[in-house]
């Protein structure tokens, strides 16, 4: 089973860790574990000056995937130009929510998050919790953004801002 899905990533290509974003393969390595012999994507988040190693068996299992095409690329900058869904419910529960689908690594979900938080400059200010999960879901998509379209990370978030203003106008 293992054996199939060693090819689908390989060293240098960009993926998403649903918990951590946009990484990059830097090797494939072994490593005896508790008296196994594991082979290991080692991923490196160089933003966040974090290395994780994830057993090449189980890649598809905990969620890591290749980036999005750039359809879907296009469809989440469409879902930024929604209209905010703000449900009814208590802050704590919309707040899991919202993290749930920052940890989904699926970018149509952390493009609602980064819709539904948004707020112009003439709306109230955000609770500091709005804030941290705005800015995080933010980070994640201009991240992924950037990484797809091969440009840096300002670019990619002056592209989603725009956006982000155009709906407010």
């Amino acid at each position: 089973m293992s054996k199939a899905k060693k090819s689908e990533f390989s060293p240098n290509d960009y993926v998403v860790y649903p918990a951590h974003g946009v990484g990059q393969i830097v090797s494939i390595e072994k490593q005896e574990v508790a008296g196994f012999e594991l082979e290991l994507f080692v991923i490196s988040f160089e933003k966040d000056k974090m290395t994780l190693r994830v057993p090449t068996n189980k890649a598809t299992e905990v969620g890591m995937r290749g980036l999005s095409s750039p359809d879907v690329v296009s469809q989440a900058m469409k879902t930024l130009k929604g209209k905010a869904k703000v449900k009814r419910a208590m802050w704590s529960r919309r707040a899991q929510e919202y993290e749930q689908k920052i940890n989904s690594g699926d970018l149509i979900a952390i493009a609602e998050v980064v819709r539904d938080l948004h707020r112009s400059d003439d709306q109230r200010e955000q609770s500091y919790s709005e804030r941290q999960l705005y800015e995080a879901a933010l980070e994640r998509l201009t991240r992924e953004v950037a990484a797809v379209n091969g440009n840096d990370e300002v670019l990619a978030a002056k592209q989603v801002d725009d956006v982000l203003v155009s709906r407010a106008a």
